[in-house]
């Protein structure tokens, strides 16, 4: 399953959860974004914590941080709205075919509905510490055994575990009108994780509508990080319908089969003659009703790693997704190995996104730039080299994606 195990809601109360910063609030009403969100609705306080006793989130008012919604804007028009609860893109809003502004992200119109008690979900965060999946909550490094939070129903690591940064605040460290600078310090045994790891998310949106994320960190003793962005992308530009028709090229000649659990196999296989096969452009959703076992085994579509035949190359594109009814272009670059692309398998409906809209299966798509799943086991295994996710303090962190939009008449 795609989807975290279910965790009941806290104890605390929705009124503790807005608890007073010592910051004045704006006595105006805030102009509502091009998007439509009003980012008053993301004016809070907020720190989540887990109880693993009672396997429950909740809301630590002694550690509660200022959350706000920033908005970044270019001289073309384009709109890109992050909150700094999880480093989340809320929405981003391009030119269609027809020169009328859309969103094509998946997100919420008010931050509490990210809160884990409301809705479990990664959407828009900045995964940390590590993206993606370790097998059985466990690494080894140097002969010393790690063992992690195995809250991916029970069976690995997921997405930094229980509390991992898509429900931390992140620090501000610099705004302005098209950049967003966010900083998160992880203390020594964070998730259980070793060492104390300082990074940085970057966000720029340049005047080429690109939307540019650098991550950087570092860390006081051996440690590993694999950060990624988790936005789920729609680019018809109508969330009521799906990414069947968007058609996608993946530059990559081979991928990592997994297992039921998505724990990779260690096997780099070909995707010649597979499903996996996009190096010709082609609808997403071409073979979703050929009941593929790969396909039907992670819910009935994409979760799974492409070996990006651009090998770090951050100047070439590895991915390129158009929709034809919007004519909205989306390009991708990164100097990480793999690509994650994830169909939102597991959207039922049951989410109510913005304007009201319920999120249905394959209303989106996620392209998770990354290290390979699972890497910290299987690294030196022939075809991972590029996927070492560990970091010392001589050997800082630092990753790059950049995602361009653009018409395609």
């Amino acid at each position: 399953m795609r989807n975290f195990k279910t965790i009941l809601m806290g104890s605390a109360t929705a009124v503790a959860l807005l608890c007073a910063c010592n910051s004045a609030q704006n006595p105006t009403q805030p102009e509502l974004t091009k998007s439509g969100i009003n980012p008053a609705d993301y004016d809070t306080c907020i720190a989540v914590a887990y109880d693993s006793a009672t396997n429950t989130f909740m809301a630590d008012s002694a550690n509660a941080t200022e959350v706000k919604l920033f908005t970044l804007t270019n001289k073309n028009g384009m709109e890109v709205c992050i909150t700094n609860f999880g480093g989340r893109i809320v929405s981003i809003m391009v030119p269609n075919k027809d020169g009328n502004f859309v969103d094509v992200a998946c997100g919420f119109d008010k931050v509490e509905n990210y809160f884990p008690w409301n809705y479990e979900t990664d959407f828009g965060c900045s995964v940390g510490r590590y993206a993606n999946r370790i097998n059985n909550g466990e690494y080894t490094y140097e002969g010393t055994t790690v063992t992690l939070p195995k809250n991916n129903n029970g069976v690995a690591c997921l997405h930094g575990g229980y509390t991992g940064w898509q429900y931390q605040v992140y620090d501000v460290v610099d705004s302005s009108d098209q950049s967003l600078t966010l900083k998160r310090i992880s203390p020594d045994g964070d998730n259980q994780f070793p060492g104390k790891v300082e990074v940085t998310v970057k966000f720029e949106l340049t005047d080429d509508n690109a939307i540019v994320i650098n991550y950087d960190g570092t860390a006081d003793q051996p440690t590993v990080l694999n950060m990624t962005n988790h936005t789920y992308f729609n680019l018809s530009g109508d969330m009521k319908n799906t990414i069947n028709e968007s058609i996608l090229y993946v530059n990559a000649d081979n991928y990592t089969p997994g297992d039921d659990n998505l724990i990779p196999t260690g096997e780099v296989k070909p995707v010649e003659g597979t499903v996996f096969d996009f190096r010709t452009p082609r609808a997403i959703g071409t073979d979703f009703d050929k009941k593929d076992a790969e396909m039907e085994s992670v819910g009935g579509g994409y979760d799974h790693n492409w070996v990006l035949n651009t090998k770090g190359n951050q100047d070439e594109i590895c991915i390129t997704m158009t929709d034809p009814r919007s004519g909205i272009k989306m390009d991708m670059y990164t100097n990480e190995p793999g690509v994650q692309c994830y169909t939102a398998n597991f959207q039922d409906g049951t989410r109510p996104g913005k304007g009201g809209i319920m999120y249905q299966k394959h209303s989106a798509i996620c392209l998770e730039s990354q290290k390979f799943p699972d890497s910290p086991n299987k690294y030196m295994m022939p075809g991972w080299e590029l996927s070492n996710p560990f970091v010392t303090p001589e050997k800082p962190y630092h990753s790059y994606c950049k995602y361009v939009f653009s018409v395609e008449e």
